[in-house]
């Protein structure tokens, strides 16, 4: 789903509005278009039809039965490194520190929707959180922090460039292309510090140590999934910092709108309250388990009709603005989810 990230973990927040975080996983098939009927109970659940509302900014639901695996962004180090220098995880975790989905969003706004740069955007934050004067540890070691290709890799990047300079450290960012580009430079220490994702890494990790479609390590219980993690970095000379509370993942939202009407915030919410509902994501939403099947079989949500859209972009956000589905998977780090 998430086409700037290599690999998906397959075991599986718009401008003016209250961020309720969400979390949905791997997209659909299908295809069709259109809205659901009028506001009149179905015959299989006597659940109200829950028109969709036009709108232009967007909720999040929350995951409340956590459908979603954990994908909070976490430093992965290189092991020597951080055995020459532990202080360069525990520095780092300053930032984990600080960091949630709503901060997260809103850096993803600075740089994508105001213009900023992504090391202006991260400046900010730094000084914002009172992250710019902490203890010198670092006696000038150079640190390379690889910033991948997409914005919120690079403005992460630069989050832990800021913060490791403050503390000594001659840190600087280099580009980086896919994960198993650099995942290579990290372990052999080519490059230091890389931002991540906990489930989707220990995914990546586990086929690497383990074969081509091992059983799944990443779960939905986050301590349990970076003990997974920690041990595949062993395997590969990695080690971890303390993961965020700031995740990027696949999400579920309505405009806030509709959140308002029907009083929705959460999975649960819509499942519970409106039947028929018209869900808008990729084509492959419904033969997944982490989609359109999860959210049959774990929320008891009745999706009426599927619309063919795409993977949380402008597709999707244009379909909720104009009132022709009712929910859309999206970013739960998405811009349009900012709450100023």
């Amino acid at each position: 789903m998430r086409a700037r990230r290599t690999t998906m973990t397959t075991t599986a927040a718009a401008l003016g509005l209250v961020l309720v975080l969400a979390a949905c996983g791997d997209p659909g098939s299908s295809s069709g278009s259109g809205t659901s009927s009028a506001s009149t109970p179905t015959a299989a659940s006597n659940l109200e039809v829950c028109d969709p509302v036009p709108g232009d900014t967007f909720v999040g639901l929350e995951d409340d039965k956590t459908l979603q695996n954990p994908d909070n962004i976490i430093p992965a180090v290189n092991a020597a490194a951080a055995g020459e220098n532990a202080d360069i995880v525990a520095t780092l975790d300053t930032v984990s520190a600080v960091l949630d989905t709503p901060a997260l969003v809103d850096l993803n706004k600075a740089v994508d929707v105001d213009r900023q740069t992504s090391q202006q955007a991260a400046a900010d934050f730094i000084a914002a959180n009172d992250l710019g004067s902490p203890e010198s540890v670092g006696d000038g070691a150079e640190v390379i922090v690889g910033a991948p290709n997409f914005s919120e890799g690079q403005t992460l990047a630069n989050l832990y460039v800021e913060v490791l300079k403050a503390a000594g450290y001659d840190a600087k960012t280099q580009d980086v292309g896919n994960r198993e580009l650099y995942l290579t430079d990290l372990e052999s220490g080519a490059i230091t510090v890389i931002p991540e994702y906990v489930s989707t890494l220990t995914e990546f990790l586990n086929a690497k140590v383990n074969g081509e479609n091992p059983e799944p390590v990443a779960t939905t219980d986050l301590d349990a999934t970076v003990e997974g993690l920690t041990t595949l970095g062993e395997e590969v000379g990695l080690v971890f910092g303390m993961p965020a509370d700031a995740q990027d993942q696949n999400a579920f939202a309505v405009t806030a709108a509709f959140a308002e009407e029907y009083g929705i915030t959460t999975l649960t919410d819509l499942a519970t309250t409106c039947g028929d509902v018209v869900l808008g994501g990729p084509p492959e939403c419904p033969e997944r388990a982490f989609c359109q099947l999860g959210l049959e079989e774990t929320y008891g949500l009745e999706v009426g009709e599927f619309v063919s859209l795409d993977a949380g972009g402008n597709l999707t956000k244009d379909a909720l603005r104009q009132g022709n589905i009712t929910v859309g998977l999206i970013l739960s780090s998405d811009p349009s989810l900012a709450t100023s």
